[in-house]
Formats: structure tokens, sequence, C-alpha cells
């Protein structure tokens, strides 16, 4: 278990990235506010996990405060995470993609953001490209009417969004987030194994009326790609597609899927076409029936509609509109 004296535990899930945990740990012993750090590898195959806790046990000073959760299989992201933060005792916890290197302000200024107001659920950082640090990953992600999440920074400029702003969600690669709420809201879904996990934590969050910010002081540079290989591949994309059908479903009650239907139905015809052109249109139309079946194999995750949120809906609803003319003209 963690050290109730500090605020905030960092969970790191783990698959396959041996080569990148090293650097993301020892930029971890270089924060300014120190923080209990978990590993929680996902059954990795890469034979490197028993050298890293060795490693890591021999030189206490470069690695303080790890520990390790070795699961027996790749149970993916979202289980991965739940995991780590049922090992918490802490107010807070930050998610840090393993292929990471975290300022040294990292934990001080994420702490700062999300300590502002009560009602904020999560606060993603920074994120700048490691190999092309003056470019911007993520800065916090958007959904809009079209059914499509998107990080209106990515390739952006470093000097670039350069305010705190609301987002639809924070980037589970580097946030934030108020354990309380987490366990309100029930965690993670694993039905989504891996990608818009945190888009549907986030948009959950939304619907209780709480918030989730970017915060451009927390500064994290990452890899990319650490586990999937690149950023567009047949299993990301079958399982995006399926994912972002499921989260429709899952927190859109039916009047809103209806208002929605047909910049939705658009939205498919238009990613299907860009997909077809990157010779992914197989994946993408794979997708869809697995998105489909999931939602009937989980129909009962469905989250359930209650009056006293229908201000929450009306504002994701206006909000999901403008994101969809800012993902048009942007």
């Amino acid at each position: 278990m963690t050290n109730t004296e500090n605020k905030v535990t960092i969970v790191i899930p783990n698959y396959n990235g041996i080569k990148f945990l090293d650097n993301c740990l020892r930029s971890l012993s270089r924060q300014t506010v120190k923080a209990d750090v978990i590993v929680v590898d996902n059954g990795s195959d890469d034979a490197g996990i028993p050298d890293a806790k060795e490693k890591i046990k021999a030189h206490p000073d470069r690695y303080p405060n790890v520990q390790f959760k070795v699961l027996s299989a790749n149970t993916g992201f979202a289980n991965a995470v739940n995991v780590g933060i049922s090992m918490c005792n802490t107010e807070y916890v930050i998610l840090l993609n393993n292929d990471t290197v975290a300022d040294e302000r990292m934990t001080e200024r994420l702490l700062y953001a999300i300590e502002r107001r009560k009602n904020i659920f999560s606060v993603g950082a920074k994120m700048l490209s490691m190999k092309n640090r003056h470019l911007i990953d993520d800065a916090g992600d958007l959904y809009c009417a079209l059914g499509w999440a998107f990080s209106p920074a990515r390739d952006k400029n470093s000097t670039s969004y350069s305010k705190p702003a609301q987002v639809t969600s924070a980037c589970a690669g580097a946030a934030i987030y108020r354990k309380s709420i987490m366990d309100e809201i029930g965690g993670f879904d694993e039905a989504h194994f891996c990608y818009l996990e945190d888009v549907d934590v986030g948009y959950r969050a939304r619907i209780c009326g709480y918030e989730n910010w970017y915060e451009p002081t927390a500064v994290v540079y990452h890899a990319g790609s650490g586990t999937s290989g690149s950023r567009y591949n047949v299993f990301k994309e079958e399982l995006t597609v399926a994912n972002n059908l499921y989260l429709i479903y899952k927190n859109m009650p039916a009047f809103q899927i209806i208002v929605n239907l047909p910049l939705l139905i658009l939205g498919i015809l238009i990613k299907q076409i860009y997909f077809m052109k990157k010779g992914l249109g197989a994946a993408y139309a794979k997708g869809l029936l697995k998105g489909i079946k999931k939602i009937i194999r989980h129909c009962d995750k469905k989250v359930a509609f209650d009056s006293k949120n229908i201000k929450n809906y009306l504002v994701i609803e206006l909000e999901l509109l403008v994101n969809c003319i800012r993902r048009l003209v942007g």
C-alpha cells in the first residue's frame, strides 16, 4: 500500500515498455513534490521487469518509493490503471504513460491545478513530443457531435495553448485525478481495454457536473505509441472505432443520440472515407461491427439518465456542437 503522508500516487501502466521505463522513473525521482510510484505491468513478455525490479532495489536513491504490481496477462490499459488506483490511499492519483519523461515540476503543477476547486475531477498535463520538443502531443481532448474525440493542440507549436482551459477529458497519458470522484463514477471502464477510456471517464464526470482541465505549466515529454507502435494501425483503428460507438451508446441518453444522429452518421461516413484513403477502410468497417457487438455485450453499463443532471447534459450538448464547428474549421 502507498504512503498516506503523500497527497498523490503516480500509477504507470506498462506493457512491453521496459526500454522506456528507466528514463520515466528517473524523471519522477527529480520531482519537486514527491509521490509514491506504482508500476502495473500488464503481463509483459519483453522479459525486462525482473531486471528492472532488481535495479530499483539496488539503487533506492535513484528510484525512491517505487513498487511493482505484476499481472499475469495483458488485461488492457483500463484494468491496469484500475488495479493501480485500487492500491492507492492518497487523495489524488496521477496516471502516466511509461514512454514519458516528466518535467521536474509536473507533479507540483498538477496538484496546484486540481486543488483550485473541489469540483475538478481531472487535470491533464501539456504533453510535448519527445522527438520534436517544439511540438505538442496533447493538451487536453475534446469530443464533438460528429462522434469524434480529438486533441486540437496536436502538432501545434509548444508555445501554443499556454493558458489553462476546460476540456471534455484529460489525456490519461499524463493527468491527475481526484480519487473520491473516481470512486463515485466507477473508475475506468475495462470494456474499452484501451483507447478512449479516458474520454469515457471524463465524459461520465461531466454528466455528474464535474470539470476536466488542461494545465500548460505541467509539462511531460512523450515518445508516443510506445505500445501500439504507430499513430495509425489496424489494431488501434478497429479498437478505437468500436470503443467510440460504445462510448456514444453508453453516455448519451436516447434523446441526445436522436438529436445528434445526423451528425453522428456524417462523422462515420467521413471517417470511413478517410481511413479508406489510408488503406485502413476494412479495419474501420470491422471496428464498427465490433462496436455493435460491444454495445450488446455491455448494454448493462449504460449510464442511467437522471433528471437532476439535465443541465449538465444541455451544457455538454452545446459543447458537442461548438466542438464540431471547431473541429471542421480548425
